[in-house]
């Protein structure tokens, strides 16, 4: 029965990883391998004999002694426990969706915009990348690189152009992601799972991920694609910009940094702080709209149709991306299924028995530096999330160990040595049409570098600090 799981997993990530090819959004095989994996775990609850204890972080002593009544309970715990460190997360994620979305309902990100008043080319693109790499901190790298590209669609016309700096901006915010407690995904999950803190985080992973940004800018800028001018082919149209769009601009992201703050001083999980920063920002959304809303449906609904309509909060939350919050539902369930069985802890022991033991510190860190760099580049092929999730169960350093702080570097930095390996770069692909092997040819071998010189540098500075 293990085995079919392993194989359902195995088979649920071949279809995620060709989702382009095979036309199917990757939370259906996410959730279809999640509900398949938990269902035979209980069909086969009765023949296995190790558990793990995600809890705890060990094995459970005398699983295969325990009746099917205990085994079921045991169970239906340890999914409760994966269920709610997940809501965690999607919580989380969902929260800082609808700040932004409120952002730009006010079209506040157009004071972006009022910062660039260039046309050349190279200073462009360094704009956008550090513009990319500071944004992705504050309000993660998804949504930076949504945003920066819409931005970039109304300053550079020519598609031929603009997919040159869309894929420098993958590149950019995935850096910028990976130092951030709320940046990437996979930081966000190392940081509620009490595996990093922020101002460590930010300590040690701070310069090699502006390392990895800098150096993939500084080749670019000297490449053709980036000499000379844009065309004046009327990319100076403005928007119209609300006049509240700069306070909720500034008041949305100030929000965001405030959550890590909360966490900081109450010891509270992060969902808890973001709750709070939405409600603030959904307050004063509503004062400058001066639309009546409920955010819960009541009876009654037809009065306030019309109203609720014009409410930012309302238009906010109809647009939040919940196909990939259902993705990550369902992978990280999936991810959990295989830890509960003790798969990934087996597999960290096996990693332990086949590396070989070189008998000194320093050595037995260049073997983790070698599989955490493995599992960097692993992350361009295969999603940054469950890979993360999985090393979750695979190791068990405390809180800021430096091996956790280089895998937040790893994951975040290494999606993007292919257009599909971050979700930046799936949403650049997707809003810009970008070819898959356009970017491998053109943009991969930079990702590589820059990754390559990050790391590099995160390993200098462990061994001085």
């Amino acid at each position: 029965m293990e085995a079919l799981i392993i194989l359902i997993f195995v088979l649920g990530y071949l279809a995620i990883t060709l989702e382009h090819n095979l036309k199917l959004d990757k939370l259906i095989p996410a959730l279809a391998m999640m509900a398949i994996c938990w269902a035979l775990i209980a069909f086969g609850i009765d023949g296995y004999s190790t558990w793990f204890d995600s809890a705890k972080g060990a094995l459970v002593e005398g699983f295969s002694a325990f009746s099917h009544d205990e085994k079921m309970h045991l169970m239906e715990e340890t999914l409760l426990h994966h269920l709610g460190k997940t809501a965690e997360i999607l919580v989380f994620l969902l929260g800082a969706m609808t700040i932004v979305e409120i952002i730009d309902y006010f079209n506040g990100f157009a004071t972006i915009k009022s910062f660039v008043g260039t046309k050349k080319k190279s200073k462009l693109l360094w704009i956008f990348c550090f513009l990319a790499f500071i944004l992705s901190a504050i309000i993660d790298n998804l949504t930076a690189t949504i945003v920066l590209v819409t931005i970039l669609r109304k300053i550079v016309l020519k598609r031929e152009d603009r997919i040159w700096f869309a894929g420098l901006i993958i590149i950019a915010a995935n850096a910028g992601g990976a130092w951030s407690p709320i940046g990437d995904v996979t930081t966000t999950m190392l940081w509620i799972g009490d595996k990093v803190s922020t101002l460590n985080l930010i300590k040690y992973l701070l310069i090699p991920s502006l390392v990895c940004m800098l150096i993939p800018t500084l080749i670019a800028s000297r490449m053709k694609a980036f000499r000379g001018d844009l065309a004046d082919d009327g990319g100076n149209d403005t928007d119209s910009v609300s006049k509240h769009g700069p306070i909720m601009f500034y008041l949305g992201l100030g929000a965001i940094i405030f959550v890590p703050i909360f966490k900081t001083v109450t010891h509270l999980p992060p969902y808890v702080g973001m709750m709070l920063s939405l409600a603030v920002v959904a307050t004063f959304a509503e004062i400058f709209s001066r639309s009546k809303f409920s955010i819960s449906t009541i009876d009654g609904q037809e009065e306030h149709e019309e109203e609720s309509h014009h409410s930012p909060v309302h238009g906010a939350l109809s647009k939040i991306e919940l196909p990939s919050i259902l993705f990550f539902l369902g992978i990280l369930l999936a991810v959990g299924a295989l830890e509960s069985l003790g798969q990934l802890f087996g597999f960290a022991n096996w990693l332990q028995d086949v590396m070989p033991k070189m008998g000194t510190e320093l050595a037995d860190a260049r073997v983790s530096d070698l599989v955490v760099l493995l599992l960097g580049v692993g992350s361009a092929v295969i999603d940054n999330v469950p890979l993360v999730a999985a090393s979750l169960g695979m190791f068990s350093e405390g809180l800021d160990d430096p091996l956790w702080h280089f895998i937040a570097f790893s994951a975040g930095t290494g999606g993007s040595m292919l257009i599909i390996g971050s979700a930046a770069g799936v949403v650049a692909m997707g809003m810009e049409k970008i070819d898959f092997f356009w970017y491998l040819k053109k943009m991969s071998w930079l990702a590589f570098v820059g990754f390559l010189a990050g790391a590099f540098v995160f390993v200098g500075m462990r061994i001085i600090l």
